[in-house]
């Protein structure tokens, strides 16, 4: 008699999200497989924070040591070398496991490397053979989102996730989009001597955080040599001579600027091409539908990460897998507690942010009291000569933090008492009146909170 399921769990993606909830599920003894059609890790181990991260990590390295020079160390002959700058990235790949299915395999994980896709709600095809499932996790990620730009065909662009693979820096190079991925490309490819251009068509550089962030940002983007340019729209990209022509509206008027590379930082869009309609889940433009349980509208179905929609996060997508195995193999509710995750963009001075922004605060019509603070206010500044940077608090009239925003060297280690405060229901008189070191950063998050007290 042919058994009804071949596995108790398929999970289609294997990325962060999808291996987490993977591992989980198998060390419960449930028989499990991943269907991933990429790389074994996904974006985060083979095109972004780790490759990404290894290279910001050795150019702002590179900056910081430049910058010495105001501190009377003999760094104006400082140079890189770009393929042991690659090495290192590859190796830093290697140990955090990018493109290896060892250890799932070592769990008992069937891993199988096709397209997946719903054929029923408990049917799922690689492509080439269709297999039957007791629950099904969905994990696919997200892609590139629709840009409108006129792109003809043999136009060469790269994506973020190209950036990593690059032979050498491209001698001039064009930007689309100024959110956190387009400012940290920016920063990173300019360190290394590219003549780079970041367009947008909001006011501001990262119009989703505070207008702090921008003003701090866009000063210190002019100092570096990175040619900004807000409320402009992107129309066409064309092949010239062997180079790229991109034209865009500024103003009212149709510009151009020709360039060796142009990056589309533009946004994703939730990856729900997988024959959803199949199995009767439920779906719109922002990505898969979910409950607090990461259960989509078919009770057996989940999904968790990217395909979710929101923000991308790798700390979110790891929680949400785990919310999805801990229902998958019925081992009680785990609760959705995303109150005070960090987000991160990687430029230097770093920008670490948590809860509401202020813009936040007036669409939802929220009473609230800030602080803000420069970093010049703080003994550090002046021992580190340092002070592109601040802080903002935002508490409720009860004294409760619900949101803030450091931009400064390490902001997100200095961001984690924040946060630790905030998820546990602390007060800012709590904070402020826990020692602190004075002549360090952490000097900030205290005085800040003092402020409101």
């Amino acid at each position: 008699m042919k058994k009804k399921f071949d596995f108790d769990l398929i999970v289609i993606g294997g990325g962060n999200a999808g291996c987490e909830a993977a591992l989980i599920a198998a060390e419960h003894k449930l028989k499990v497989a991943i269907i991933e059609a990429n790389k074994w890790g996904g974006s985060n181990l083979n095109y972004s924070n780790i490759p990404l991260g290894a290279l910001f990590e050795a150019t702002q390295l590179l900056k910081i040591a430049v910058d010495g020079s105001r501190f009377g160390l003999s760094s104006s002959s400082l140079r890189y070398n770009f393929p042991t700058l690659r090495s290192w990235k590859n190796l830093a790949m290697e140990r955090a496991g990018a493109d290896d299915k060892t250890k799932l395999e070592e769990a008992g994980i069937v891993c199988i490397e096709g397209r997946g896709h719903l054929i029923s709600a408990h049917e799922v095809s690689d492509g080439e053979n269709i297999y039957r499932t007791k629950k099904i996790l969905l994990a696919t990620g997200a892609g590139m989102l629709d840009t409108g730009i006129n792109i003809p065909e043999g136009v060469k662009y790269l994506l973020p996730s190209d950036v990593p693979d690059l032979m050498r820096p491209p001698k001039t190079v064009f930007i689309v989009g100024a959110g956190a991925t387009g400012c940290e490309l920016a920063q990173y490819l300019r360190t290394l001597g590219s003549e780079v251009v970041l367009a947008d068509y909001a006011a501001r550089l990262l119009p989703r955080k505070d207008e702090e962030v921008g003003q701090v940002l866009d000063d210190l983007f002019a100092e570096s040599g990175i040619k900004v340019l807000t409320q402009s729209r992107v129309t066409s990209i064309v092949n010239d001579n062997g180079m790229r022509k991109v034209i865009f509206l500024r103003g009212g008027l149709e510009k151009s600027v020709r360039v060796d590379e142009v990056i589309l930082c533009t946004g994703s869009a939730p990856n729900t091409d997988i024959g959803l309609e199949n199995a009767g889940v439920e779906y719109n433009a922002h990505g898969v539908i979910v409950d607090n349980e990461m259960r989509s509208s078919v009770k057996h179905i989940y999904a968790c990460g990217d395909i979710c929609g929101g923000e991308s996060s790798l700390e979110r997508s790891s929680l949400q897998a785990k919310i999805a195995a801990r229902m998958i193999i019925n081992k009680g509710k785990v609760q959705n507690n995303e109150v005070g995750m960090i987000r991160i963009t990687k430029i230097y001075p770093e920008i670490a942010e948590i809860g509401l922004t202020e813009d936040d605060c007036i669409r939802q019509d929220r009473r609230f009291k800030k602080a803000v603070l420069p970093l010049g206010e703080v003994a550090k500044s002046n021992i580190a000569d340092f002070s592109d940077g601040f802080i903002k608090v935002l508490a409720d009239k009860k004294g409760k933090i619900i949101g803030a925003t450091i931009m400064a060297p390490n902001a997100g280690i200095l961001m984690q008492e924040l946060a630790f405060a905030m998820r546990h229901d602390m007060t800012l008189a709590d904070v402020a009146e826990t020692p602190h070191l004075t002549n360090d950063w952490s000097e900030l998050v205290r005085q800040a909170c003092a402020q409101l007290v």
